[in-house]
């Protein structure tokens, strides 16, 4: 078919879409994390040490297939017991970020670190989904203001 008819004929008008990534940090640069209380102290950096104590929120951290971290995300903002993390959104900015393991994170405002039922079934659900795609789920941490624990260490 040719392009002009494609621009007369509305049905076939589609929009474009360009998958782009820019990185201005050297691969050698970047941070390694090799261990969940590294990604933690990473984790208290990207959380708003003003808001971790009010609302919950969930970030995920990209890595490169040397466990270097390439950026962070938040995927959500919630309210005082909960908030989303939607798989879609949290693999396309791993897509995005050509990240190839990804570590997840949320908060509980309520001090209490352990893992709810439905913090193990958000874990196994990503992980899933990740061995789909070729991304691994590395971590699933959950902060409060001073201290954190891993989902995987639980699990493992």
């Amino acid at each position: 078919m040719l392009k002009s008819q494609i621009q007369e004929n509305p049905l076939l008008k589609v929009a474009e879409v360009e998958l782009h990534y820019i990185s201005r940090v050297n691969a050698n640069d970047r941070y390694k994390i090799v261990s969940s209380r590294q990604a933690f102290e990473i984790l208290m950096q990207v959380y708003d040490p003003n808001k971790i104590e009010h609302k919950e929120f969930f970030f995920v951290l990209f890595l490169n297939r040397a466990n270097r971290l390439l950026g962070s995300m938040q995927v959500s903002e919630g309210g005082i017991t909960g908030t989303v993390a939607d798989i879609r959104n949290i693999f396309q900015g791993a897509l995005l970020a050509n990240a190839t393991s990804i570590i997840l994170s949320h908060n509980h405002p309520s001090g209490n670190l352990v893992p709810s039922t439905t913090d193990l079934n958000i874990t196994e659900r990503m992980t899933k989904a990740g061995e789909i795609i070729g991304i691994s789920i590395l971590d699933h941490i959950i902060i409060t203001d001073k201290e954190y624990i891993s989902i995987n260490q639980i699990v493992s």
